[in-house]
């Protein structure tokens, strides 16, 4: 079986030597690809317990980017690996480089627009780091993209992830509207425009309007006090997961910027309509059941407002969604990854 290193810059909790991650990509994806490949992942060590087991044997953490360099140096050791990092950011950008000087051609897998990432993080200064970082790793690596935009031009592979399976497919069902039942599933970061979402809702005159946060820390639900906000941690439990998906009616996508969102896909598989705001207009496609408000309670509101009115018309056109799975997604990686050279 072909070795695979997965290099990432997530931060991975080991409790008594069990792993753990908040981002379900890192743990479904090596997960799925553990029958093709022998895996090892290596990433950085987090002090904060997180969420998501991760099955997989053989994985290194680590503190600080000189041990985390040194252990990709010492992979070396195995002829013939293939490695995936996931993301560029300092540590994978340096990751990238050392496998360069020792004649390593890694593939990149970019999830999300590090362009508009790294500026709602860093500010102005923001786009200039990551466009170094991108342009050095783009001439010493293979890109796979969720997206061409994300890309830039570059010449690389496109996957579409996805969670999705039979179970999220199956036993839909109809929500009641006597109240607005907002949902958001996903980590709470400057980002990802969460705070943005509670800054408009602090406008919100109108009692049935709810909002359920799905995916913070401890922190976090002690901290975000707002009326009609209620905050949860994140969900591992599929099915737990799903029945939030059910006992909400709109799913709010409130991100700056956006590769291939993953929940996106599970609302549409809940038969659940999507508010985005126009930054990230670009991820409609052709999927039905999916609305773009401007960033203002106006016009938010007006949004909500038309997919009550229109409920059952919006349900009944989002069943003709095609929806990629995860058994798609985790074929097309593995052909990239084994034509990989």
């Amino acid at each position: 079986m072909k070795k695979l290193f997965i290099i990432s810059n997530e931060s991975v909790y080991d409790y008594e030597n069990s792993f753990f991650c908040d981002n379900i990509d890192m743990k479904s994806t090596p997960e799925g690809l553990k029958n093709k490949f022998d895996i090892s992942i290596i990433a950085r060590k987090s002090k904060i317990k997180r969420t998501h087991k991760i099955n997989v044997q053989k994985i290194d953490i680590f503190k600080n980017i000189f041990s985390y360099l040194f252990r990709i140096y010492k992979s070396l050791s195995h002829q013939n690996s293939k490695y995936l990092i996931i993301s560029i950011s300092p540590f994978t950008f340096l990751a990238c480089i050392l496998l360069f000087f020792f004649k390593k051609k890694p593939l990149v897998y970019l999830r999300s627009d590090g362009f508009e990432e790294y500026k709602s993080i860093l500010g102005v200064i923001g786009p200039a780091i990551y466009y170094f970082m991108f342009t050095v790793t783009s001439k010493i690596s293979n890109f796979i993209g969720c997206r061409e935009y994300i890309l830039r031009g570059v010449k690389g592979k496109i996957v579409n992830p996805s969670q999705i399976d039979n179970i999220w497919l199956s036993n839909t069902k109809k929500p009641s509207l006597d109240k607005l039942r907002l949902l958001y599933v996903g980590r709470v970061r400057i980002e990802k425009g969460v705070y943005s979402l509670l800054k408009i809702l602090k406008n919100n005159v109108h009692e049935d309007i709810i909002l359920s946060i799905v995916g913070a820390e401890k922190k976090e639900i002690k901290e975000i006090i707002q009326k009609n906000v209620n905050v949860y941690k994140i969900e591992e439990v599929k099915e737990n997961l799903i029945n939030y998906y059910d006992d909400h009616n709109v799913f709010i996508l409130p991100s700056f910027t956006e590769g291939h969102p993953l929940v996106l896909l599970e609302s549409l598989a809940r038969l659940r309509p999507v508010i985005i705001f126009d930054e990230i207009n670009y991820i409609v496609n052709n999927y039905q059941g999916i609305f773009v408000a401007k960033r203002n309670f106006v016009d938010f509101f007006k949004k909500i407002n038309y997919i009550k009115n229109n409920y059952d018309i919006i349900q009944e056109k989002m069943k003709t969604n095609k929806i990629p799975t995860r058994n798609d997604f985790l074929k097309k990686l593995e052909k990239i990854i084994i034509e990989h050279k």
